[in-house]
């Protein structure tokens, strides 16, 4: 198992090892012990699961109290996953990372808590799986516009057309609007 440290200081690219056949594959999704050996020493509380379609926008989304760290990966399908630096004090704060999550290499991104998090649906359907830090807390719940000018995230759009957006995150604030965390050295959690 590879654990690939990210353009943004705390976010973690986890390759896993993939042992695959004619009848299949086989592979870890977590294991504790590797896994805070390559960086991430977390204590899940909850699973999530999410099912879209093509052209649909998920994010960007975080809470301000109660932060999530988030191990996120894709169990069928592919997405373009995005992580914003939102810890006020950190040299990359403001910046985005995008990378492409799919069922055919199962690479998975480390979110840490501190982040707005988001994906984009690029293959027909996918299928979404993510392990969180903190339990869902809706009364904490913000979200980022996911074309905020000033974050310039590009997007793989299909055919250049709008995504498909949840209301909440079509109202969603601008980034200068936002609520920013203070920037932990350590993300630990």
């Amino acid at each position: 198992m590879k654990f690939i440290p990210a353009e943004i200081s705390d976010l973690i690219i986890v390759e896993p090892d993939v042992f695959g056949d004619h009848r299949g594959f086989f592979m870890e999704s977590w294991h504790t012990e590797k896994f805070a050996q390559g960086g991430i020493d977390a204590h899940f509380v909850q699973d999530n699961q999410s099912r879209s379609s093509q052209g649909i926008l998920r994010g960007l989304h975080y809470q301000i109290q109660k932060p999530q760290g988030k191990l996120v990966r894709v169990l069928s399908g592919e997405i373009f996953d995005v992580a914003v630096d939102l810890r006020k004090n950190s040299p990359t704060f403001g910046k985005w990372f995008g990378i492409y999550l799919n069922d055919t290499d199962k690479k998975m991104l480390w979110v840490p808590p501190g982040f707005g998090h988001g994906f984009y649906v690029v293959s027909a359907q996918a299928d979404f799986f993510y392990k969180c830090t903190d339990f869902y807390a809706q009364e904490h719940e913000r979200t980022i516009l996911w074309d905020d000018p000033d974050l310039a995230i590009d997007w793989p759009l299909a055919g250049g057309r709008k995504p498909i957006l949840a209301p909440k995150d079509a109202a969603a604030k601008a980034f200068k609007d936002a609520e920013y965390f203070e920037w932990v050295v350590s993300s630990k959690v």
